[in-house]
């Protein structure tokens, strides 16, 4: 059946490929990856995002109520929704719905698991030994460190370098998953509002113009989010601490102590070489290539290329048994490439409307955005279940369309970040803190989730993180932020 799918959907690409060859395209490269034209978006109906809500429903629901079939047909389930979107858009629409599907594939997805796959391996070569014990001040600490790397190394590179420790520090604690839910709060979000290495939408924004450091004016809204996250955490890790400290204590008084210690760690100087390429790929500008009638940055095939060697440099350099001591497997980013293949085909439509703007089926919702706290809230909402870089996109320029119309984009946004510097932190900070409220909301928290439950983590489902941590814990928390920063 599903080679049956596959080649009727290739097929029909194939048919539509002369279109797409022939259309012109507009843009240049990541600036195109950002700002393609709305066209479809101005007729898609708001029912064809139904495949991505279908998608959504069975992350949600496959997990808890088929969990045999999950694991086995999951690559089949993605690929059945992806198909039923994908099939009568090329149809329907023909070129203008391959050149889509091309593009989302070739500009987004592509680079997406070139990059989650380079930090996944390079940090899966750097191993924490020792006894580390998963006390309230340790597991605090850890946290608090994630959210000052964030920033530097990228949400997902902090996440990707902490998470096996954490979860190493705390193999003894009955009680856990909250560890993880935090984890994924503060470091895998929150942690990377400061620079535009920290989060996609922050880095869309410095190759739109932004500058490097303007993003530090985020810091007091995040510090005030993360101190408050962090305080609270200390107190429900506490508690359950405190329920567990007789077993605690009892393993400790018959373990042997082993010294603190790091292995693997020539893997930071990949790491290293990652957030390079990525800064690389934002300031360097040597042109385009066409890659199927799409216009491709020479400085992304670069960056991919480096990421690539770096990832390729870390699996050759770093011996088996360090990655064996980390429990490192391949199956948390193999999840995530067959997953998110599915999420980035069927997110078309919705992404299409937003970009339409109110030209499209979400006219009202955007024509109804003019206030800071207004963009937080529907930035952050949006973020929390489509790709939050094209979304801090979107209302990016209604910024500038509204304030400063007719304006050149470099003029427009010097003086959006000089003369309503409120209203674009308010779309920065809920474009980047709001990807904490769904596993979906960012890339690294749907592989933190995958990472904890092969450590054996039972993580809830997607509509239990979200009923029961992100919502009750993340939204009284957004609004005081709201009060204290956007109103």
């Amino acid at each position: 059946m599903r080679r049956i799918l596959m080649i009727t959907f290739i097929g029909l690409l194939l048919l539509a490929l002369p279109a797409v060859a022939s259309e012109p395209v507009p843009g240049d490269g990541e600036h195109d990856q950002a700002v393609h034209h709305g066209g479809l978006g101005e007729r898609f109906p708001l029912w064809t995002t139904l495949p991505f809500v279908g998608i959504l429903l069975s992350i949600a629901i496959f997990p808890l109520a088929a969990p045999r079939f999950w694991h086995h047909h999951y690559p089949k389930v993605s690929l059945l929704w992806a198909l039923i979107f994908a099939l009568p858009a090329l149809v329907a629409y023909r070129g203008e719905a391959a050149h889509e599907i091309l593009h989302i594939y070739l500009l987004d997805y592509i680079p997406f698991i070139i990059l989650l796959w380079g930090l996944f391996t390079a940090a899966g070569g750097i191993v924490v030994k020792g006894t580390l014990a998963g006390k309230p001040s340790v597991n605090t600490g850890i946290l608090a460190l994630g959210t000052a790397l964030a920033s530097w190394v990228g949400t997902t590179g902090a996440a990707m370098l902490l998470i096996r420790p954490i979860l190493r520090a705390n193999i003894k604690r009955k009680h856990k998953v909250h560890v993880v839910v935090f984890f994924i709060f503060l470091v895998a979000n929150i942690g990377g509002s400061l620079t535009p290495l920290g989060d996609p939408p922050l880095f869309l924004g410095f190759l739109h113009g932004v500058s490097f450091f303007w993003t530090m004016n985020l810091l007091p809204s995040m510090s005030m989010t993360a101190l408050i996250l962090l305080a609270l955490f200390f107190a429900v890790d506490s508690w359950y601490y405190r329920k567990e400290k007789p077993l605690a204590d009892d393993d400790a008084g018959t373990a042997d102590k082993v010294p603190l210690s790091i292995s693997g760690l020539h893997n930071l100087l990949f790491l290293v070489g990652i957030m390079a390429a990525v800064l690389m790929s934002g300031i360097w500008r040597p042109g385009d290539i066409g890659i199927l009638g799409i216009h491709v940055g020479i400085q992304s095939l670069s960056r991919d290329g480096i990421i690539i060697l770096m990832g390729i440099l870390s699996m050759v350099t770093t011996r088996k048994s360090l990655r064996e001591a980390n429990g490192f497997s391949w199956e948390p980013i193999r999840e995530v490439a067959y997953l998110f293949a599915g999420i980035f085909m069927t997110i078309i439509p919705a992404l299409a409307i937003l970009k339409a703007g109110e030209n499209g089926s979400l006219a009202g919702l955007i024509a109804a955005v003019r206030e800071p706290w207004q963009y937080f809230w529907v930035t952050g909402g949006l973020s929390s279940f489509l790709d939050n870089a094209p979304t801090y996109l979107t209302f990016f320029n209604t910024q500038l369309g509204q304030f400063y119309p007719g304006l050149s984009e470099a003029d427009a946004v010097g003086r959006l970040m000089v003369e309503k510097t409120n209203y674009l932190l308010a779309l920065s900070a809920g474009a980047v803190f709001m990807g904490a409220n769904t596993y979906i909301g960012n890339a690294p928290n749907f592989m933190v989730k995958a990472i904890a439950e092969e450590a054996g983590v039972a993580m809830p489902s997607f509509f239990g993180y979200l009923l029961r941590w992100s919502l009750p814990i993340l939204v009284p928390v957004f609004i005081l932020v709201t009060l204290v920063f956007f109103l």
